[in-house]
C-alpha cells in the first residue's frame, strides 16, 4: 500500500488572497467554491499536488522546513523579476555568473520557495 500525495498546504493569514498570488504565479485556477474571507482556498494545478492554503491566527515566525520548487518556462531571471512584481521577495540569491544556481523567494505572507534554472537555461549551460 502507499498514499498518494493529495496537496501541499500552505499556512497563512489571509487564505483568499495567498490563493490569488499562487494563481498568478502558476496560471492555474481558484478552486471555483472559493471566495475573499473564505479560511481555506485551493489553486488547482494541472499536474501534481493541489496548493490549499489555509488560514492560521499565528504568524510565520521560522523558515519553511519544506518548501515549493518552480521551474519557470521563461529563464530563471525572467521569472524572478516576474514574481517580484507580483508581491514576491527575494530572500537569498544563490545564482552564479556561470548560469547556475536558483533564487530563494517568498511569498507575500513570508513562506519561501526557490526559482530553479528553466530547461532553456539548462541547454544553454551544457552546449
Amino acid at each position: 500500500m502507499v498514499s498518494v500525495l493529495q496537496n501541499v498546504a500552505i499556512d497563512c493569514a489571509n487564505a483568499y488572497e495567498l490563493a490569488r498570488f499562487w494563481n498568478s504565479v502558476t496560471g492555474r485556477p481558484l478552486h471555483p467554491e472559493d471566495r475573499p474571507g473564505d479560511r481555506e482556498t485551493q489553486v488547482l494545478p494541472a499536474e501534481g499536488p493541489v496548493l490549499h492554503s489555509n488560514q492560521v491566527p499565528e504568524a510565520k515566525t521560522i523558515k519553511n522546513r519544506i518548501h515549493l520548487c518552480l521551474r519557470p518556462e521563461t529563464s530563471r531571471d525572467q521569472e524572478v523579476e516576474r514574481l517580484v512584481g507580483l508581491g514576491a521577495a527575494v530572500v537569498a540569491d544563490h545564482r552564479n555568473p556561470d548560469g547556475s544556481g536558483w533564487a530563494i523567494l517568498a511569498d507575500p505572507e513570508g513562506n519561501e520557495f526557490c526559482v530553479l534554472r528553466s530547461e532553456s537555461d539548462r541547454a544553454t549551460m551544457n552546449s
